[in-house]
């Protein structure tokens, strides 16, 4: 885990993570619903809202846009480690997974299905659902294992087949919390289905570090970067360079390979480097690499490791006091000893309803989250019999001292 210097240093470079604008001091456990801002990306929206110029002009600040735009997109590329395709722009996180998916659908052969998982969040499965019956095809959804909260590679290798057209994996569980094995999935779907699309949502997981779609040989991958230390009002992906070639909206007569529709924000774009530009200065303090994608590799692999450590201390306890596992009537969506768990705890307590404890935990300035049996989480829950469940979701900018707060709260809650 950091040690408190990088730690406190870490802190310092976040908006807000010790004390809410309304409500005062607090801990923040709703990173999945939304992580902190970066200080540089609150500066960096500021100062663009003030700029009057458009791109694609001939004069020196229109220049100035053009470049930074050209900048975000190489900065993500090496974020996403994709030696080619193509980097976008759009209005969010859900509605780039739709136009991922609507592409593929049009675009590839005819027949076939299209795949995905009953683990996934309702933006890919939605977009499939519509999308595959648009072009005429079956939705195939590859059943996830209740008890771990996951879909395997196996689990897909027994349903795809070579008429698998277009199929998507969702990379970690904004419910379960669990990742997948992206990698190996997308090898279990081209050894039957070589010419598949394949699509990621990786809008939960993008935070957590560990980004390598070269690596993973998949065709798009989407992110939503309020979730990733930026703030709302876009989204960004990566398409390969086979899905940027089919068509899709865009205008007459305009340049091929451009996916963006109208003239967006440039601070969003702008704001974007300056996450990319923050993994890569969190490399440097925890490697010695001169490469800058090493950097950002090397800074995704401190971040699992400390949230791992304070997910372990939720869960099993810390100094003196019992984790969820040891406190009266708590189950652990997922199992409490499962290796693919990335920075998210959810759980329910006998006798307690979900919504009572999240309003307790907000009374002791503890802010979680409630999940229901609705269609955001029903997928995850019903199966289970469950009606909700409280998200604790962390971030590697969160202490020890947020999860001592956190089962201290919980322990009154639940003992008395």
């Amino acid at each position: 885990m950091f040690d408190d210097a990088l730690l406190s240093e870490i802190r310092s470079r976040f908006a807000h993570v010790d004390s809410c604008p309304f409500t005062g001091p607090r801990v923040f456990f709703e990173n999945a619903g939304g992580a902190l801002t970066l200080n540089s990306v609150v500066e960096t929206s500021a100062r663009f809202a003030a700029i009057p110029d458009n791109q694609g002009r001939s004069n020196a600040a229109s220049k100035a846009l053009d470049e930074i735009i050209t900048k975000m997109r190489a900065d993500t590329a090496l974020f996403f480690n994709a030696s080619g395709g193509a980097v976008m722009v759009g209005e969010s996180g859900t509605e780039l997974l739709f136009r991922l998916v609507q592409d593929a659908c049009l675009g590839a052969k005819e027949g076939g299905v299209v795949i995905g998982s009953t683990v996934e969040h309702p933006a890919s499965r939605s977009a499939c659902a519509r999308w595959a019956d648009v072009s005429g095809r079956p939705h195939v959804l590859v059943a996830h294992d209740d008890a771990t909260g996951q879909v395997t590679p196996d689990a897909y290798a027994a349903a795809v087949t070579d008429q698998t057209r277009v199929a998507t994996i969702l990379h970690t569980s904004p419910v379960t919390g669990m990742g997948m094995d992206v990698a190996g999935i997308a090898a279990a779907i081209r050894a039957k289905a070589p010419d598949a699309f394949i699509i990621v949502d990786g809008i939960q997981h993008a935070c957590h570090g560990g980004i390598d779609v070269d690596a993973m040989g998949v065709d798009g991958y989407v992110i939503s970067p309020y979730k990733v230390f930026s703030r709302h009002g876009y989204g960004v992906a990566w398409a390969s360079d086979r899905l940027t070639a089919l068509a899709h909206d865009s205008l007459v007569g305009g340049p091929s390979g451009k996916w963006e529709l109208g003239t967006r924000d440039t601070g969003a774009y702008a704001t974007f480097s300056d996450v990319v530009d923050y993994f890569d200065w969190l490399g440097t303090q925890v490697s010695d690499r001169e490469d800058r994608r090493e950097r950002i590799v090397a800074a995704g692999h401190a971040i699992h490791a400390h949230e791992a450590g304070l997910t372990d201390a939720m869960l099993n306890g810390t100094d003196n006091l019992p984790g969820l596992v040891d406190l009266p009537g708590v189950h652990i969506l997922g199992g409490a000893d499962n290796a693919s768990r990335e920075g998210l705890v959810c759980f329910w307590a006998d006798g307690k309803p979900s919504g009572d404890i999240v309003d307790a935990l907000n009374e002791e300035g503890v802010r979680t989250h409630i999940r229901k049996n609705d269609h955001y989480s029903g997928n995850i829950l019903g199966p289970l019999q469950q009606d909700d469940c409280i998200r604790v979701s962390v971030a590697h900018y969160n202490s020890l001292g947020d999860v001592r707060a956190f089962l201290g709260a919980m322990q009154r809650i639940l003992m008395g």
